[in-house]
């Protein structure tokens, strides 16, 4: 018996979109799009949709064609949980690229542990990849990382006797724990402490303060959003003249612009080498990378180039040579390749993973950057 023609139209059209639908490799991302951590999720947005569409430009992974599929959690760690769930549960995707802050990226690594479906973040703070959980993976420096290069810069220096005035948020609470956990080790004394909400929006009595506390030599602000411009701002309406040090939480174009670059200026934090890109010399193995990354991030997007879009762009690369090394997206496949990244040179700097590192950065990844004149420089 003959199907009529309509009939058979009607089966071949849902044979081709079944086709169609096994030909896609689906990768989810929860990002900070909008709210208060938007500065972050905004450049990631954007860095993973034209990198998505070029690899599928050029015939995608194994033949198949990659289907990104975004979900903004405005910045709220309940909303990243739910998106989390909904691209693991309905949209059944292979891979994960979520949580652009550690409250976002710490609610979404439980779930892709019982998905078993691999993870990498896009979090700072040390517990987003410590201790490490098998399907979970990360590409920004820690803020272990960042109180050590800020450490070794203060001995350099000459200087032993410090203040902090640290972010109430997940990531300024671990960033403050974490330098309080190293003090020993490089022979730092914190002479006293302050702290702020994410939401306040003037800093003087606790940087007044500090500016009365007696021997403090420089001062540390764990720290992101617009907090730290904020204690910026006021630090140089105060007149502090100990040097003042931000976190990698702030490393972007737009941190010098809410802090006004005249009282930026001088401000010293770790940062990845894309913030300095042409400025790296031509026997840097990172420099082709952030220098193509940066054009063509600023050519397409019209925005200056951030740390935050190129840990996307790091994510992305490594799970897409994961995935082409494992021959398509097989989630343990995957998983296994993604452990066995060696030599992948980011934007964050040389990648080299293994079992019981889910990072695979160290200090020399990270940039010592001074702000002068409204730009960054780097501090030799």
């Amino acid at each position: 018996m003959r199907l009529p023609l309509k009939m058979m139209t009607a089966a071949a059209a849902l044979l081709l979109t079944a086709v169609s639908a096994q030909a896609q490799i689906k990768i989810g991302a929860v990002l900070s799009v909008t709210g208060g951590a938007s500065f972050l999720g905004d450049p990631e947005k954007k860095t993973l949709e034209m990198y998505v569409a070029d690899i599928n430009a050029k015939g995608g992974i194994a033949g198949k064609k990659i289907e990104l599929v975004i979900y903004d959690d405005a910045s709220d760690p309940n909303q990243a949980r739910t998106f989390a769930t909904r691209l693991i549960e309905q949209d059944k995707v292979d891979a994960l690229l979520a949580g652009s802050t550690t409250a976002s990226t710490m609610a979404i690594i439980p779930l892709a542990e019982e998905a078993q479906t691999p993870l990498i973040n896009f979090a700072g703070a040390v517990q987003a990849v410590s201790p490490v959980k098998k399907w979970n993976f990360k590409t920004p420096h820690t803020d272990l990382m960042a109180c050590e290069k800020i450490f070794q810069d203060l001995k350099k220096r000459g200087t032993t006797k410090i203040a902090i005035i640290a972010g109430a948020d997940a990531f300024g609470k671990s960033m403050r724990d974490q330098c309080m956990s190293v003090t020993g080790k490089y022979g730092i004394e914190v002479l006293h402490e302050e702290t702020y909400q994410p939401r306040d929006n003037d800093m003087t009595p606790q940087l007044t303060n500090i500016k009365s506390k007696a021997g403090v030599q420089a001062v540390i602000n764990p720290g992101f959003g617009q907090g730290p411009a904020i204690v910026t701002r006021n630090y140089k309406q105060l007149g502090i003249a100990a040097p003042l040090y931000q976190s990698h939480g702030v490393a972007s174009k737009q941190f010098i612009e809410l802090a006004t670059p005249a009282a930026a200026e001088g401000v010293r934090l770790p940062a990845a080498a894309l913030l300095i890109a042409e400025k790296l010399p031509d026997s840097d193995p990172q420099k082709k990378v952030v220098v193509e990354y940066k054009k063509t991030y600023e050519a397409k997007s019209g925005q200056p180039v951030s740390t935050f879009g190129g840990h996307a762009y790091d994510g992305l690369m490594i799970m897409v040579e994961a995935m082409k090394r494992a021959g398509g997206a097989d989630k343990a496949k995957v998983r296994d390749e993604i452990e066995k990244t060696k030599s992948f040179v980011g934007t964050g700097g040389v990648v080299n993973m293994s079992a019981t590192d889910h990072l695979g950065l160290d200090l020399t990844a990270f940039r010592m950057l001074e702000i002068k004149g409204g730009d960054w420089t780097l501090v030799n």
